[in-house]
């Protein structure tokens, strides 16, 4: 940036004794930088000289609160450059752990009629098979005997009006009788009509549904599943093995069919995936940390089932135990801390017990003791105790 200045007068020497003049300023509004003097008055150059370098403004920084007032004959010069706007990206969502899936397919009832309703349409059907073959005079005679008329009717023979009506005859039968289903406590229907969802049956007794529907029949009921062992690991990282209580049910029994391919094998690798999220408290472990386990587990599961249908309850870990390879280590490990628990405890006992003797007797005035006779006493009294309980004397 060029900055353009008008002319100074030339000012004579300064006076003898008196202090040279402080240079007026020119650029009021800005802070400039010192150039050489030897730069300013070097108008030739030597093809020799090395090509010119641009230098970058000599402005450093804008005085706050000034205001520009350029003069006659001044040119004005631009305002400070704006800082081009950063471009930033927008902030990546995380990732959900759920599965999503189709928000309209949900359970909903579908439309089936009781089952006399199928009853009459069959017996419907069959009484009309049998009507057609008397007018057709194809009803055998004993047949006919049976049901009081003669062997014949008004028309011999099969035409196409005979066939119209044993086709729509039979078609009614069929469809009386193939429609009839016995709805159970505790089981549903789930309906399909070429690959469509149409709807969930829950009532029990007889019913009649459309015979064209694919019917899957799906396990409503309160089920509990006892897993294998299966790997987890407690807080410090060792490996352990957890046999665990799911107790579940489905929910929504057109997610539970349609969503995965089978809502107990997605239910158990869950079950899998969460004990290895989750810390399972060592064996031998308090009841606080199990329960604290158990709800974590139960969440963590009824999370991930809850967009498939399955509705979990409880997740409670029945064993727990070290695995194989560890198994021999921390079993030693657990016995000596057990040994010196009870080591401690042994040991708090009979310094109390020696103690209580020895003030005791001092209190009492039974004995009078110096400090070596007291020493001695303790540790007569501490092998005597320690002997009483079982211990090897030191």
């Amino acid at each position: 940036m060029t900055t353009t200045t008008s002319p100074v007068p030339e000012s004579g020497p300064p006076a003898a004794g008196a202090a040279a003049p402080r240079p007026v300023r020119l650029i009021h509004t800005e802070s400039t930088t010192e150039i050489p003097v030897h730069m300013l008055f070097r108008d030739d150059r030597d093809d020799s000289d090395p090509a010119p370098v641009r230098l970058r403004p000599a402005v450093v920084s804008r005085r706050p609160g000034a205001e520009e007032q350029p003069g006659e004959g001044a040119e004005e010069r631009p305002g400070p450059r704006r800082p081009a706007a950063v471009r930033t990206r927008p902030p990546v969502r995380p990732r959900s752990s759920v599965p999503r899936v189709d928000p309209e397919l949900v359970e909903r009832s579908a439309r089936v009629l009781p089952g006399p309703v199928g009853v009459l349409a069959g017996v419907c059907g069959a009484a009309g098979c049998v009507a057609t073959s008397w007018w057709a005079g194809v009803l055998p005679p004993l047949a006919a005997e049976a049901l009081g008329g003669t062997a014949h009717g008004g028309a011999a023979g099969l035409g196409p009006a005979q066939w119209a009506a044993y086709a729509a005859a039979g078609a009614l039968g069929l469809f009386g009788f193939g429609g009839l289903a016995r709805g159970q406590t505790g089981r549903a229907w789930v309906l399909g009509l070429f690959g469509r969802y149409r709807g969930t049956v829950r009532r029990t007794g007889l019913l009649w549904v459309n015979p064209l529907l694919l019917r899957r029949r799906v396990d409503v009921r309160l089920r509990h599943w006892r897993s294998e062992p299966v790997p987890a690991a407690d807080r410090s990282g060792v490996a352990l093995r957890v046999v665990v209580l799911v107790v579940w049910r489905v929910r929504d029994t057109a997610r539970a069919t349609l969503v995965v391919e089978d809502h107990e094998r997605y239910l158990r690798e869950c079950v899998e995936a969460a004990l290895l999220r989750v810390p399972v408290p060592a064996p031998g472990a308090g009841r606080g940390a199990t329960d604290a386990a158990e709800d974590a587990l139960a969440r963590l599961v009824a999370a991930d089932t809850a967009p498939v249908g399955l509705e979990v309850f409880a997740v409670r870990p029945v064993r727990v135990e070290y695995a194989p390879e560890v198994a021999a280590a921390m079993h030693r490990r657990r016995i000596a801390a057990l040994d010196a628990q009870h080591r401690a405890s042994v040991l708090t006992s009979v310094v109390d017990s020696v103690e209580d003797t020895v003030t005791r007797l001092t209190m009492r005035g039974l004995v009078e003791l110096d400090d070596y006779e007291r020493k001695v006493l303790v540790k007569d009294l501490t092998v005597a105790f320690c002997a009483g309980r079982g211990e090897t004397a030191p």
